[in-house]
């Protein structure tokens, strides 16, 4: 056995350097078991956002954590002369080429066997019920299986087929995030694969540096394998309300009110309305008959908000439409401008599968999307739509603009994971905003200039909204969420604080700078020296 996986590595090792020798050894397509050759590099070029297309020089699909632990620790035992760097894929879905590995080796996730098992109550965990899911699992697939058990994630985010290792090495928020946390704060036990090939299971209780890590951690210091994510007994339906604003100081009046009752409301988003386009295509998800006008001209081009949020109707003694009765009398939105349905459970943490079936009956799916997602405090929340909406062409927007509140506490700052600083107010400090401008730049309405624009509008828009001087005002404070900086010293600005402790673990866990290449946080290093690494067997 011992002599087996030694030739093994040999062989890898040898293919590995092959790739990456100035003489390219390989002029074919070749398999060798899970490692694929210069075979679908395509598709591990492209990701959601169509903006960044980076080739490596081959994928790696996994049939268990071994083979990445064994694709690790090659490389760090050659890292005195090969210059490869590692990638995981999971459901493809980043922006800006996070997930790509430029004549590099990307590790497609979605070959793990899923083997996803549930746990109810009992004494493990503390009485916790959990699931234990690979990293390459997808969301829907988790909350598919735990509906069988009458179970769920308490947290999610909007859109559900993304991995699981994807969203916990950004963070994964939604609208329960003001309740339970994002993903990583709902997150028992973790199995990771560190840079040097070490395969580690990691808590809050054991190996915990390497567990704070790698959440929020953007992975760079490991690639998660497996996680243990914290369940809770499910609702049967949803009472699910919107209502509309023309006034954006009671929008957020009334959305941090939502957010200061939950004992009673399960789930709080908001978004803004700037066009007719807007209104239309945000309720393609929203099961209602909505016959109303909003008029969007005038001397200063009208803009309205939508609030959202639902209550879980778990069929007990007070039903959930009286607690929406309760909720939605303390509302000050628009008069008669306010619509309730009733859904499934499964069917309303579904919603965006919906409006993606409809975009991609119309073609508008697979089209560049210059997204762009920021944590604004409350403080600077009113400047930063102003000077959202002075960037932006509100006539021209296609797609969501979200805007609702997060909270502060529900985030552990032992985490990688970047929030705007906190303010010297304990009243507003927190009180956080999630926004999210969800543009999608269609080819035949909006060429490669009008995409141009767009990315120079939205790096306008985090250079103004993180910049430490506000010109003569207090600044905004704002963060970038799922980040992407074209260099080191933005990087240690976005970071701040925290910037020290992420170096700090980037030197223990991924001494080589071999993870993660295409954010671009780390130059991959190369050592004069042997790398000390250890499979588990």
């Amino acid at each position: 056995m011992e002599l087996a996986l030694f030739s093994t590595r040999v062989v890898v090792i040898l293919l590995l350097l092959a790739l990456h020798s100035p003489c390219k050894f390989i002029q074919s397509p070749v398999d060798f078991g899970p490692l694929n050759f210069l075979q679908n590099v395509n598709t591990a070029s492209v990701d959601f956002g169509r903006i960044l297309f980076n080739s490596p020089s081959a994928i790696l699909r996994p049939q268990s954590p071994k083979d990445i632990s064994l694709l690790l620790s090659s490389l760090s035992a050659t890292s005195s002369y090969s210059k490869a760097t590692v990638a995981a894929r999971g459901a493809g879905h980043s922006i800006h080429g996070q997930a790509q590995a430029h004549d590099g080796i990307v590790v497609e996730m979605d070959s793990l066997p899923a083997n996803i098992e549930i746990y109810r109550k009992g004494d493990e965990e503390g009485g916790l019920s959990y699931a234990d899911v690979s990293g390459g699992t997808l969301w829907i697939e988790l909350l598919k299986e735990s509906l069988k058990e009458g179970l769920a994630p308490r947290s999610w985010t909007d859109y559900l087929y993304l991995s699981v290792g994807g969203t916990l090495s950004n963070a994964g928020i939604s609208g329960q995030t003001f309740k339970y946390g994002p993903q990583i704060s709902n997150v028992l036990q973790l199995e990771v694969v560190t840079g040097t090939g070490v395969r580690v299971t990691c808590s809050p209780s054991a190996n915990s540096e390497l567990f704070y890590s790698v959440l929020g951690g953007l992975g760079q210091f490991g690639i998660i394998t497996r996680a243990r994510i914290l369940l809770q007994d499910a609702p049967q339906k949803v009472k699910w309300v919107r209502a509309f604003y023309d006034d954006f100081e009671i929008f957020i009046e009334d959305q941090e009110l939502l957010v200061s009752r939950p004992e009673i409301v399960d789930y709080v988003e908001g978004f803004v309305v700037p066009n007719e386009g807007s209104l239309l295509s945000s309720y393609v998800a929203f099961p209602a008959n909505l016959d109303f006008t909003l008029q969007f001209q005038g001397r200063r081009r009208q803009v309205y908000y939508c609030l959202e949020f639902a209550i879980h109707d778990y069929e007990q003694t007070e039903s959930a439409a009286d607690q929406v009765a309760e909720v939605t009398k303390r509302l000050r939105h628009m008069p008669a401008l306010i619509h309730s349905v009733e859904v499934s459970y499964f069917d309303f943490l579904n919603r965006v599968r919906m409006e993606e079936t409809n975009l991609r009956g119309r073609g508008l799916w697979d089209v560049p999307h210059p997204w762009l997602n920021m944590f604004v405090p409350k403080r600077g929340i009113a400047r930063f739509l102003d000077m959202l909406m002075e960037t932006i062409s509100s006539e021209d927007f296609e797609g969501p603009l979200l805007m609702y509140p997060i909270l502060r506490d529900k985030w552990d700052s032992n985490t990688s994971a970047v929030l705007p600083d906190a303010d010297a107010s304990p009243a507003t400090d927190n009180v956080l905003y999630t926004v999210g401008v969800l543009r999608s730049a269609n080819p035949a309405t909006c060429p490669a200039e009008c995409l141009r624009e767009i990315l120079r509008q939205n790096r306008h828009i985090v250079r103004t909204a993180t910049a430490v001087a506000g010109g003569g005002s207090p600044p905004i404070g704002a963060k970038q969420y799922l980040p992407f900086y074209s260099a080191q010293g933005q990087w240690q600005e976005h970071f701040g604080r925290k910037w020290q402790r992420f170096s700090a673990r980037k030197s223990q866990f991924d001494p080589f700078s071999i993870l993660a290449p295409g954010l671009g946080i780390f130059p991959r290093k190369l050592s004069s020296q042997r790398a000390v690494s250890f499979l588990s067997e």
